[in-house]
């Protein structure tokens, strides 16, 4: 397909630059904010896997400490949550670096949420399929609920995503996405995966 192959990509680099531009105000005060907050490490780096689940290094502004219990284990989000990165995350500032990402060519504007490489062996066949494009900084699933839906349902529409790509519904997904951050419509403050729930078994 010339749209997903050629005029996505072009899209990407155009609409991230721009938005870097556009943004970079923001970016710079958050910046300074998280590193006077966070001891100086405002962002956070972590491995992830995108199209053909090749791996690449997401990056996102740093909004948890990392404080841990006796066992070495992280507390619970909700512990570990600063009041600043409760702010950044409600207005989805925490995102605004993977435009990085973006431009760099590890992912897309719109496309499935990049997960956690250790849940690779965790999804079915047809779940799988999530990974045949780029992984993106909005999708179908997060202007479909975002974090009010079940995970289950949530790879439904990222393979219904995949399946069905295309320019119109990029730029749906993408004008729903400035609306759903503008109200902050089926956001919830953590993020957190119990893998077990989401799969199904090997018959989802």
């Amino acid at each position: 397909m010339f749209y997903k192959n050629v005029i996505k990509r072009i899209m990407d680099l155009v609409i991230a630059f721009i938005a870097l531009i556009l943004l970079f105000p923001i970016f710079l005060i958050v910046f300074i904010a998280l590193t006077i907050s966070n001891n100086g490490k405002p962002l956070f780096f972590q491995i992830r896997p995108g199209k053909n689940e090749k791996l690449f290094k997401i990056v996102k502004f740093k909004t948890m400490n990392d404080k841990k219990d006796a066992q070495g284990n992280f507390l619970d989000f909700d512990k570990r949550v600063t009041k600043l990165g409760k702010f950044v995350r409600k207005y989805s500032l925490d995102e605004i670096p993977q435009l990085f990402n973006v431009l760099k060519g590890d992912m897309s504007l719109i496309g499935p949420r990049p997960l956690m490489v250790e849940y690779l062996p965790l999804y079915n066949d047809t779940q799988k399929r999530r990974h045949e494009v780029k992984p993106g900084i909005t999708g179908w699933a997060q202007v479909n609920g975002r974090n009010a839906i079940l995970w289950v349902k949530k790879f439904e529409y990222d393979v219904w995503y995949v399946e069905n790509i295309s320019l119109v519904l990029d730029i749906k997904i993408l004008l729903l996405t400035i609306k759903k951050v503008i109200f902050k419509d089926g956001v919830n403050s953590s993020e957190s995966l119990n893998m077990t729930t989401f799969t199904g078994g090997n018959n989802e």
